[in-house]
C-alpha cells in the first residue's frame, strides 16, 4: 500500500512493485484520481481514497482492505509557514496529515500489517529554510515516530526515509538546480529512481529497523 500514491514518488514506487508483479494499493484524496492513477500503474494495482488530514475517516476507509505485507507513507502537503506570519489553519492541517494521519493508518490496519513500514520525512528536518517552519518541525517528528512504532509494531519493522531535493520530481524537475548539484559531493542531486531504490531497499532489507535513512547525494555536507 502505497499512502500518497497518485503522484510524484509515491506514484513510482507503485509502479515499481505493480511491474514486479505485486498487488498494489495507492490511496490519495481524490477518488477520481485515485482510480485514474491505478488504472495508469496497471498491473494488479487498485485505489482507495481517503484523506489524511481527516484522521477520524481513516479507520472506515481502510476496513475492507488487507492483509497488507509493506506500507510506504509518502503522502505530503508543503507548506510554507513562518513564525511571523503564522497560519494556524495550514499548520495544524500538516501536522494532523503527516504525524496524526500516517500514526492512525497504521493504527486501523492494526494486525493486517504484517511486514513493514517506510514513511517519508524530508532534510528540512536537518537544514530548515525560510518557511519552513511546520515542514522541519513536521519531519523531525517522524523520526521519533519510526523509534516508537518500531518498538510497539515488532516483529513489524518501521523505518523512514529522509530524501534532500530529488532533482526529477515533479516540484523540482522545472528549476535550475545546477549550482546546488555542483555543491553536492557526488555531483548530483537524488532522481526519483534513487529514492525508490531506497524506499525498496527498507522495506525488504529485515535487519534493517528503527532507521532515519538520509537520502542527498551529501548534500548535507555542503
Amino acid at each position: 500500500m502505497i499512502v500518497g500514491g497518485t503522484g510524484g514518488i509515491g506514484q513510482e514506487i507503485a509502479r515499481f512493485f505493480a511491474e514486479a508483479g505485486d498487488s498494489v494499493i495507492v490511496t490519495g484524496r481524490d477518488a477520481g484520481r485515485v482510480s485514474g492513477t491505478a488504472a495508469e500503474v496497471g498491473g494488479d494495482c487498485l485505489g482507495c481514497a481517503f484523506d489524511l488530514s481527516r484522521p477520524r475517516e481513516i479507520a472506515a476507509a481502510l476496513a475492507g482492505i488487507g492483509p497488507v505485507d509493506h506500507l510506504v507513507l509518502a503522502a505530503i502537503d508543503r507548506d510554507e509557514n513562518t513564525v511571523a506570519d503564522y497560519d494556524v489553519e495550514r499548520a495544524i492541517r500538516l501536522a494532523t496529515l503527516k504525524l496524526v494521519g500516517y500514526a492512525e493508518v497504521v493504527h486501523a490496519l492494526g494486525k493486517r500489517l504484517t511486514e513493514s513500514v517506510v514513511m517519508f520525512g524530508g532534510r528540512a528536518k536537518d537544514r530548515p529554510y525560510p518557511g519552513s517552519t511546520m515542514v522541519s518541525t513536521v519531519n523531525g517528528g517522524i523520526t521519533g515516530l519510526v523509534r516508537t512504532l518500531a518498538v510497539e509494531l515488532a516483529p513489524v519493522r518501521v523505518n523512514a526515509i529522509h530524501p534532500g531535493i530529488v532533482g526529477d520530481s515533479p516540484y523540482w524537475r522545472d528549476r535550475d538546480l545546477s549550482q546546488i548539484a555542483a555543491r553536492t559531493p557526488g555531483g548530483r542531486l537524488p532522481q526519483m529512481a534513487d529514492i525508490v531504490d531506497a524506499t525498496v531497499f527498507l522495506l525488504r532489507n529485515p535487519a534493517v529497523n528503527g532507521v532515519n535513512l538520509g537520502v542527498d547525494g551529501g548534500w548535507l555536507l555542503s
